[in-house]
């Protein structure tokens, strides 16, 4: 229709001619959509550590890659001779961050994130590690406090100019805690292109972050979602419609992302359920890169699925070719590419931002606070582990005391402890590095029964769902072995203290993280525990404490396994 009103003045003109000449055509090419995309930065400001990537011949190597100035110039480069460009985040962007971010509550992330031109952001766990309220300041900006530390402690915070979306996420009042879409307009004229965009965090996303950060928030199915915001964004005039989810899967082996082998994980089944006209799924939260093409991955119906790794490491260059006339969706393809170490020079501002920061926190982070005689070594699919097993002895040895609780025995949640200490001096920063979160210690009494119950919910259910689940970490002198093999809810077949067995009906007092006891990692049987001591210690301050005595990693023999 668009077409036979221009062409008609034309008609009219050539009707009052005595001989009609024919209309010159002029070919058109595709419209070309550049979307560039990332995901899982937590705070990664700086370049991080060496990443080991699995090379398509099965050889391995170690990369030096990321960091805002490093990511902020590739983009740059990127963009470059591209005149339909946005760069776009599927969440996780702020959250279990390095001391350079978190010290000053991500705030130079986001400014970060605002240099480098990022415009639409899906919230994912991690942006709830602070509530609900902090969250919202992140989006809006000012200096209102609504944790421990002192926000607006080195600039002026004004808020993200990026847009945070938040489809799945519905508050008390029944409203999106942001807004759930946003549209992104191409050009000019019947040329135009229109994309939508759909951004959410995973549902389970209040089974794995503090709940009381989540409280009055309920995180509703994502293919749902998305499919009943399809028509509303087709009636705003959207060519494509594009998922930004914090929801992934997960490859064969960790590579740079431009294959789709072996893809499994949560991400399969939402992809099955989705609408067709969501062409396009930019994915996250597993930390694994991939592109998958014209159905491969169970990505069916040729959606296109991609994940950029974390940290900054890759992004993703997405390219969607549009037909001039109609604004159908003719093409599509994705590559992820490696972010160097040469480009920071492309962004200045940049730059300069994360070296103010770093000079601001070097006093804190350097700081040696004392000395392991070995390393202190992480399991990498979260079992118990040298590392955990100091954390719970040093949270163990901040409330045993009558007027700090009395605990007994800690337990503490395996997936919390992000990275090994090496031997030798500690800094600051190497504590802080394996215990990110900053949350209270928390004293209560469990019976016996109770505290097998909650063990139990450890190796139940859903938290079975990636082979071998993760592990509660003990303090010295608990032990507890599982049965792998039994009935969920018989797989608990010991526990002891201090060399005697747990009674059903004995009363114990167990100290564990507010994040814990308030039902986190689904572990709800924490709720249930009664005369709750708080006495203001955060975990990370304790395992400081710990370490300044100076210690050996203990031998990660607490739990034992039958299967």
């Amino acid at each position: 229709m668009r077409w036979k009103i221009a062409l008609a003045p034309m008609l009219a003109l050539a009707a009052c001619t005595t001989t009609p000449r024919p209309i010159a055509s002029v070919a058109q090419g595709p419209v070309e959509v550049q979307i560039l995309a990332f995901n899982d930065f937590h705070g990664n400001i700086e370049t991080p550590p060496a990443v080991e990537v699995t090379n398509l011949d099965g050889t391995k190597q170690k990369i030096v890659t990321g960091g805002a100035a490093n990511l902020a110039g590739a983009l740059a480069q990127a963009r470059t001779g591209q005149p339909h460009t946005v760069t776009v985040s599927a969440g996780d962007t702020i959250g279990a961050s390095p001391l350079i971010s978190a010290n000053y509550l991500d705030e130079p992330t986001i400014a970060a994130m605002n240099l480098l031109g990022l415009e639409f952001n899906s919230v994912g766990n991690h942006e709830f590690d602070k509530g609900g309220d902090e969250l919202k300041r992140m989006q809006n900006g000012g200096c209102a406090k609504f944790t421990r530390r002192q926000p607006c402690a080195v600039d002026p915070f004004a808020g993200a100019k990026f847009r945070y979306l938040a489809a799945n996420v519905i508050g008390p009042d029944g409203q999106t805690l942001f807004p759930a879409t946003g549209i992104k307009r191409f050009g000019s004229g019947t040329g135009a292109v229109t994309i939508g965009f759909i951004g959410m965090t995973l549902r389970g996303t209040a089974n794995i972050v503090t709940p009381s950060g989540v409280k009055g928030l309920t995180f509703a199915d994502e293919a749902a979602t998305a499919n009943a915001l399809v028509p509303g964004l087709k009636a705003q005039g959207a060519d494509a419609i594009v998922l930004l989810v914090h929801q992934g899967g997960k490859t064969k082996a960790f590579t740079t992302g431009n294959d789709c082998n072996g893809l499994d994980g949560a991400i399969l089944p939402i992809l099955a359920k989705l609408d067709p006209a969501i062409t396009t799924v930019v994915s996250g939260h597993t930390h694994w890169a991939y592109v998958c093409q014209n159905g491969e991955g169970g990505t069916a119906g040729g959606r296109l699925l991609t994940s950029a790794g974390k940290n900054g490491y890759f992004f993703t260059d997405i390219r969607l070719d549009f037909d001039p006339a109609t604004h159908r969706l003719i093409s599509q393809r994705a590559s992820n590419l490696t972010v160097g170490t040469g480009e920071r020079g492309q962004a200045p501002a940049v730059e300069a931002l994360v070296a103010r920061y770093a000079t601001a926190v070097a006093p804190v982070a350097n700081r040696i606070i004392g000395h392991l005689t070995a390393t202190a070594t992480r399991d990498e699919n979260d079992w118990e582990s040298a590392a955990s097993d100091l954390i719970a002895d040093s949270m163990l040895a901040a409330t045993k005391a009558l007027d700090m609780g009395g605990a007994q025995l800690a337990l503490v949640n395996v997936t919390g402890v992000r990275v090994a200490i090496p031997a030798g001096d500690v800094r600051y920063a190497d504590a802080f590095s394996m215990m990110p979160f900053g949350n209270n210690l928390l004293v209560m009494t469990l019976t016996g029964a109770q505290l097998k119950h909650v063990i139990e919910q450890q190796f139940a259910g859903s938290n079975r769902a990636n082979g071998r689940p993760a592990a509660l970490g003990p303090s010295s002198g608990f032990n507890y072995t599982v049965d792998l093999s039994r009935p969920s809810g018989e797989r608990v077949v010991a526990m002891t203290l201090n060399g005697k067995s747990v009674v059903p009906t004995g009363r114990y007092r167990v100290v564990v993280n507010n994040y814990l006891a308030s039902g986190g990692d689904g572990l709800s049987g924490f709720t249930e525990g009664t005369d709750i001591t708080d006495k203001g210690m955060v975990d990370l301050d304790a395992l400081v404490d710990w370490i300044a005595k100076g210690q050996t990693p203990p031998k990660p023999d607490r739990v034992g396994v039958r299967s």
